[in-house]
């Protein structure tokens, strides 16, 4: 996560940003958390998508499974891939979301992502924030799904010890991609705070 913050920041740089307002959702957050709490100075404002500044346990490698369940070199379709996929996960939506990784090439198909690297480093991902930083002291407002398990009570004096001036809004009806499954709910939400209403 400081690596990915650092990175994030040196990009910044190179546009002449000196500050900007972060949205993060799931390991998003966990970069935007991590780069207001390295660098405060950099951000104007913080929301932070159905995540929490928490060491999580492994909860992915059905994911992985599905990815690595898809044969690249035999497939002739996305359907085919699908079908290799629900073995491991058995939601269409959340398939389909992982199946917008998968491109056709010149050379054949193959994933946009990076995943050999990232299940290499997932232990990483799934680390908590730096608690050896300043707490970040601005408002920031998580959103959560209100069906989803990332942000519970249990971590409410973990995530207030790093960001004191935290405030909740909780999206019903929704899970962790409470984005794709509320969208017009979930923009009206970013966009009074990023507004200050």
């Amino acid at each position: 996560l400081p690596s990915l913050a650092d990175q994030v920041v040196a990009w910044m740089d190179t546009l002449g940003l000196s500050r900007a307002s972060f949205l993060g959702h799931s390991l998003g957050g966990k970069v935007a958390m991590e780069i207001a709490l390295r660098h405060p100075q950099r951000v104007e404002k913080l929301l932070v998508a159905d995540i929490a500044p928490v060491h999580y346990a492994r909860r992915h490698d059905d994911v992985f499974a599905a990815f690595k369940a898809v044969d690249l070199q035999q497939i002739n379709s996305r359907a085919e891939a699908d079908r290799a996929m629900a073995a491991h996960v058995s939601e269409p939506s959340t398939r389909s979301f992982l199946l917008k990784n998968l491109e056709k090439s010149p050379q054949g198909w193959r994933w946009r992502i990076g995943l050999d690297n990232i299940m290499a480093d997932y232990d990483h991902y799934i680390r908590g924030n730096s608690a050896d930083q300043p707490a970040f002291t601005q408002p920031v407002l998580f959103i959560k799904g209100e069906l989803s398990d990332y942000i519970l009570p249990e971590y409410r004096q973990q995530t207030l010890a790093l960001f004191p001036a935290a405030a909740v809004k909780v999206i019903h009806g929704t899970e962790h991609w409470l984005h794709a499954e509320k969208p017009e709910i979930f923009t009206g939400i970013v966009q009074r705070f990023l507004l200050g209403d």
